[in-house]
């Protein structure tokens, strides 16, 4: 109940955007300011928090051998992803968003509440590799296929833009780790403060996507094939890659470690999706579509996926 209680949390900011649009409580340019505040401001400052706040030097060395799976999984999530791209020829503007919605999951909003209500407080530390995993691939590979995948920008696909590579959020993260390698300490108003601007990421991404949902009307919430392969993709894929990796080599983990990070890997998509997509020209409704729908088909993942994992373990 606490974990649908958090999806129903999602939705309502969803449907607050939505109805504030809809009344025209907002000047045309405010989601273009949203989006602009988001990854250049708030993003880089939530993750920059994050990091110094769930990791330690000691964690990052115990996790590396926990690690190995969960970023092997990611990796293996976006050459399937790559492939289906091709093989189902899907557009430019959606490639970026299809791959990171396949590999990547909002495991901050949906996935650390889920994980406490599912495990409680002693499954923290296992949460923290998937956050962790879930981080570098977002920042440091997600972004950057999604930049690439500017349709403004197709006559120039076979040049790779190498300045896209070191975006805020990336920069963020990087920072995080040189503070938390070289045991830095913030100063404490420094780090309330970023914390303050980073909490705004959530609910101004949330908002946004309800911005986008009542431009486009409702009738743009569908499941048309581009987005049915991303949800499989979601649900289906990336809990059976890294499932598949614990039957064949992590027969010696802990159960609640593969527990805990097949969860995980079954979380929606990643509510900043339609930010990204906007910075990038990429189809934001497409990305709007992929969070709005998998974050209420989630609400029948939990039980079915609990079930499989937790009560009854067949899949572990």
């Amino acid at each position: 109940m606490q974990s649908i209680g958090s999806v129903i949390s999602i939705m309502l900011i969803i449907v607050l955007g939505f109805a504030l649009e809809r009344s025209k409580f907002f000047h045309d340019s405010f989601a273009g300011d949203i989006s602009k505040l988001i990854t250049r401001i708030a993003l880089p400052a939530a993750i920059f928090v994050s990091v110094l706040k769930y990791l330690t030097r000691g964690s990052l060395i115990s996790f590396m051998g926990a690690l190995m799976y969960s970023l092997g999984a990611v990796l293996i999530s976006y050459v399937i992803a790559y492939l289906l791209v091709k093989i189902f020829r899907i557009r430019p503007g959606r490639r970026g968003i299809f791959m990171n919605t396949v590999a990547n999951a909002n495991t901050i909003f949906i996935g650390l509440p889920l994980n406490i209500a599912l495990f409680g407080d002693k499954a923290t530390s296992y949460f923290l590799v998937y956050y962790l995993t879930n981080t570098i691939s977002t920042w440091a590979i997600g972004v950057i296929l999604i930049s690439q995948d500017d349709p403004t920008q197709a006559d120039k696909k076979a040049k790779f833009d190498w300045k896209k590579l070191v975006t805020p959020p990336l920069l963020g993260f990087l920072a995080a780790l040189i503070f938390l390698l070289l045991g830095i300490q913030l100063p404490s108003f420094i780090n309330s403060s970023l914390t303050y601007v980073g909490n705004l990421v959530t609910p101004l991404s949330l908002i946004y996507i309800g911005i986008v949902l009542s431009k486009a009307g409702l009738k743009s919430i569908r499941i048309d094939r581009d987005t049915s392969l991303a949800l499989l993709g979601r649900f289906i894929i990336s809990p059976a890659v890294i499932i598949i990796l614990f039957m064949a080599f992590g027969a010696s983990l802990p159960l609640l470690l593969k527990q805990v990070l097949i969860i995980q890997s079954a979380v929606p998509a990643l509510a900043v999706l339609p930010i990204l997509a906007n910075e990038s020209h990429s189809d934001v409704e497409y990305a709007t579509n992929i969070v709005t729908t998998s974050t209420l088909l989630f609400v029948a993942v939990v039980p079915i996926l609990s079930e499989l994992v937790i009560y009854h373990p067949v899949l572990v």
